[in-house]
């Protein structure tokens, strides 16, 4: 889930015209795990009241980009950006975060009239695969160029990328790995999990983290490679220790009917990816399909967490992760105050600003492999 979470702001930040090292990137991963806790919290107890986690989703970047790729918002020649003071170049990505924060939570509110109004069932019948399919493929194709231009930093790092997260999410997803567990009244004894299931891409990034580590050590890669792991220390350094995000902390959202538009887009799609998953979940769980009622509630909450997520400036919006469904049918574990427990933490861990600073640090090629194969998969489940 936080692979996820953090992969959509190393997209979204070059659009916004911030500089690679800007300790407000890791600003924006912080504020988005910060909504994704809240949200989450939000939907698991007055919402669906399923154990389902809310946050950032790839659906909303195509109109974002989109948004961004206007003539009043492309980003200035990178001369003309080198040149210009820091004042300038945060007011420069600013403003364009106040446009897609307006986008972002007006468009929810067509998510919240229909979630709360019990109008979702009836849409449903004229969204049909035939529509929904050519647009999740597009959504991937779309994207691959932002992949392309990761990889490319080196693209020795990004192959051992590709190649280590498709066996870890395709190969191996069936190995189980041995785990010492204490149970009271039993003891200690060893137990079988699914670690290459459950944490994939977690695992890519330490293992070539580790490598890009080690070659950055012995000088392989020349000073200030994109590859190396000590390009972006000074994130790190920059960023205050604690810092609670806040709605409008970027300033005032502004609203223009060709971003509500836009964003509407994202809405849709989300809407309709969310409602397959209430009924997968509750089946896991044990627990018999949810209600209409329930549906809706959960799909008014839904939009809610998106206009949550654009006052805060998030720079995207809120879905359902799909991951975690998955994790359920794998630990048998369904309870809701687990996600509940889960959201206090990913509170905490959004406010402490060097944990976000921390993924902003990862080198660019890791990023650029992990891009190619998410947005592949993307693509495969529009087939």
């Amino acid at each position: 889930m936080i692979g996820a979470i953090v992969s959509i702001p190393f997209i979204l930040t070059p659009a916004l015209c911030m500089a690679e090292d800007d300790p407000a990137r890791s600003y924006i991963i912080s504020t988005m795990i910060f909504v994704t806790g809240l949200v989450t919290f939000i939907q698991t107890t007055i919402g669906c009241r399923l154990p389902l986690v809310q946050g950032g989703t790839i659906s909303f970047l195509v109109p974002t980009l989109a948004i961004l790729n206007l003539p009043q918002w492309q980003c200035p020649a990178p001369e003309i950006l080198a040149q210009m003071s820091y004042e300038n170049r945060t007011e420069l990505w600013q403003i364009r975060m106040r446009e897609l924060s307006g986008a972002i939570a007006t468009s929810a509110l067509f998510q919240v009239i229909i979630g709360f109004g019990g109008i979702v069932g009836y849409l449903l019948k004229f969204i049909t695969p035939l529509t929904i399919v050519p647009t999740v493929s597009l959504v991937g194709f779309s994207l691959f160029e932002n992949a392309a231009d990761a990889a490319s930093q080196h693209w020795g790092i990004a192959a051992g990328t590709i190649i280590l997260l498709t066996m870890c999410s395709q190969i191996m997803i069936n190995v189980p790995f041995p785990f010492i567990a204490y149970r009271k009244g039993h003891g200690f004894r060893v137990i079988w999990f699914g670690l290459f299931k459950l944490f994939p891409i977690l695992l890519t990034i330490i293992v070539m983290w580790i490598i890009c580590t080690i070659l950055t050590v012995t000088d392989t890669l020349p000073f200030g490679h994109p590859a190396r792991s000590d390009s972006k220390l000074r994130i790190i350094s920059d960023s205050p220790w604690f810092r609670v995000p806040y709605p409008g902390q970027w300033g005032a959202p502004s609203v223009t009917l060709s971003g509500v538009l836009g964003m509407l887009a994202g809405v849709l799609a989300c809407t309709v990816e969310s409602i397959s998953y209430y009924p997968t979940t509750a089946k896991m769980c044990g627990a018999p399909p949810p209600p209409i009622h329930a549906i809706n509630r959960g799909i008014g909450i839904e939009g809610l967490g998106t206009i949550l997520a654009g006052l805060w400036g998030s720079g995207n919006g809120t879905n359902t992760f799909g991951e975690n469904v998955g994790t359920i049918g794998v630990t048998k574990v369904g309870s809701r105050r687990v996600i509940q427990w889960a959201c206090l933490l990913m509170i905490l861990q959004g406010v402490i600003s060097k944990f976000g600073a921390v993924f902003i640090i990862i080198p660019e090629p890791i990023i650029g492999g992990i891009f190619c194969v998410m947005f592949g998969m993307i693509c495969a489940f529009g087939e």
